[in-house]
């Protein structure tokens, strides 16, 4: 405890250190404002998952790893990939956000947009946009195979669908020169080798989540 006898930021919120430690393990920066936006976005799923199954990780330590330290560990490659140029993302599928509401509140330069096809996803997803206001974050209701909106540069999906699927549901959605980036945990030879003949899988990128003893890797594809 501090010596005026205050209570720290990390004892008030036993979820704020391991998030802290993990960003630093990333070697990603987050000001003290950014994390409690991280773990107001969890506070919101947990009142809403009360009413509405949006998630089966309920345990607040384990959403620190399965939701946002998941979503975070992939941000590196992304970065390095857009060497900080502004882009738009294109989370398909998105659930309850995973990962566009976490990138959107740490790369205030990418406009995201989260889609899903179920209605009440889509409402928390806006939802959280409004509360944290989150002015680079929308949410559509919508298959995404229906969605009218310009092209994105990167379109991604946090199991989804299979490599096949993914890509031939949101190809006229990829901007040119624009890639796909699947969230998977491991990614086999023969999801691989269904892809259509015009897609190229450049890159298969391994990731580590911190406190987190599971495969995870990125899968990077292209129009050939």
């Amino acid at each position: 405890m501090p010596p005026d006898g205050r209570t720290t930021m990390d004892e008030a919120d036993p979820r704020r250190a391991p998030l802290r430690a993990g960003l630093a393990e990333l070697a990603l920066s987050a000001c003290d404002e950014t994390v409690s936006q991280l773990l107001a976005y969890l506070d919101l799923l947990t009142k809403w998952n009360r009413a509405y199954n949006l998630s089966a990780v309920r345990e607040p330590s384990q959403m620190v790893r399965q939701h946002l330290l998941d979503c975070l560990a992939a941000l590196p490659a992304l970065d390095r990939h857009l060497q900080d140029r502004p882009a738009r993302i294109l989370d398909v599928g998105s659930g309850a956000g995973l990962p566009g509401v976490v990138w959107a509140l740490l790369r205030a330069h990418w406009r995201v947009c989260c889609v899903d096809a179920v209605a009440k996803k889509a409402s928390f997803v806006r939802q959280v946009a409004a509360e944290l206001r989150c002015r680079n974050l929308q949410s559509e209701h919508a298959r995404v195979e229906q969605l009218q909106l310009p092209a994105f540069d990167i379109v991604v999906s946090r199991a989804f669908a299979s490599l096949h699927d993914f890509t031939r549901l949101t190809q006229r959605h990829l901007a040119p020169g624009g890639c796909w980036v699947a969230m998977k945990a491991r990614v086999h030879r023969d999801e691989i080798a269904d892809l259509h003949p015009n897609i190229e899988v450049f890159h298969v990128e391994p990731l580590q989540v911190p406190g987190l003893e599971a495969q995870r890797c990125l899968v990077w594809m292209r129009p050939r």
